[in-house]
């Protein structure tokens, strides 16, 4: 079996305890894992924050690690090493996971090779450590959980974070008309660049009746809802027969009248790329690795901090102003 790194320990951030960002511990002995079969060793060059590591690390999320634990799971680095049977996979190679088993916030990551991907020369590692779990849920969230289909229209509400902005590339790319909403005329633009039609502040007053002229008396066809505590609501009235909002994330509850899903027949659906199986993580990897050979995914990188700054990304990923593109740690 290759063995890995030429020293056996690096830093990485530990958490022993849930709670706010101050409970993430950046550590410089914390031990080099060992690939077992079917893993490979990746040296990470960037990860990748998502909010939902700020729930889990909060401890109020439905999934709880054992603790102490390592956040983190979107890297993009060089393979270091490879556990046995693992055959796709060599020493010096770039790739990209969604998935790690040790961790993410770390100097090297032990991941599933099933979950690690060739990361192709046109994207750097920031960039790389920018697909994996937004591309993953954007397009989980159109096509396997969505059914969304060429000529049909879609919102994106949040659209300039890393979820959002894969799912207006990938929503263009396949033929809908792509609305979508940010909190800053940045955001706006970036949207705008990246495969939206039309950009709506979603700060401003007005915001839903631009919308609605913007649609006609049709309405949208699904609407991918980044923050459903604040709009699930607002949401039922913008769709159109049979139309779909796809909640991909949520920071707290809401009331909603259950009547304005019937006068409509429509449908509130969640997504949760961990529920994915085997042949839908394929699927989205296809459409993904097809995408960056088409040229049309280019993940955008937004906010990069040292891994040092841990406690304030994760600050920053709650309570910044707004989005724009993916979050991330450089190591």
């Amino acid at each position: 079996v290759a063995m890995a790194a030429t020293r056996s320990v690096m830093r990485a951030v530990r958490v022993f305890e849930f709670g706010g960002p101050e409970v993430l511990k950046l550590q410089s002995d914390v031990l080099v894992p060992v690939p077992k079969e079917n893993q490979v060793l990746i040296k990470v060059h960037v990860c990748g924050v998502n909010p939902v590591e700020t729930y889990i690390r909060s401890g109020t999320y439905a999934r709880k690690p054992a603790l102490p634990y390592t956040p983190g799971s979107d890297v993009a680095g060089v393979i270091e090493g490879v556990g046995e049977h693992v055959t796709a996979f060599k020493k010096g190679d770039r790739v990209f996971t969604l998935e790690t088993v040790s961790g993410g916030y770390a100097e090297y990551a032990v991941a599933a090779a099933n979950r690690v991907f060739p990361l192709p020369d046109k994207l750097d590692f920031r960039q790389g450590a920018a697909i994996g779990v937004p591309y993953f849920t954007a397009y989980r969230a159109l096509f396997q959980k969505g059914c969304a289909k060429a000529g049909e229209s879609v919102l994106v509400h949040g659209a300039s974070g890393g979820v959002g902005l894969a799912a207006c590339q990938i929503a263009r790319a396949c033929g809908l008309k792509v609305l979508g909403t940010a909190g800053t005329e940045e955001g706006m633009n970036v949207i705008l660049r990246n495969g939206a039609h039309q950009a709506f502040n979603h700060r401003d007053p007005n915001y839903l009746e631009r919308i609605k002229e913007c649609t006609g008396p049709g309405g949208v066809d699904i609407i991918i809802e980044m923050l459903s505590n604040v709009n699930l609501d607002a949401d039922l009235q913008l769709l159109s027969c049979a139309g779909r909002v796809m909640v991909v994330g949520c920071r707290g509850r809401i009331e909603i009248n259950p009547r304005d899903t019937m006068s409509k027949e429509s449908s509130i659906i969640g997504v949760s790329l961990f529920l994915a199986t085997e042949e839908e993580r394929h699927e989205c990897a296809t459409a993904v690795l097809d995408g960056i050979e088409a040229g049309w995914l280019k993940p955008v990188v937004g906010l990069e901090y040292p891994l040092e700054n841990v406690a304030k990304a994760h600050e920053d990923i709650i309570h910044s102003s707004g989005a724009r593109g993916k979050m991330v740690l450089l190591l």
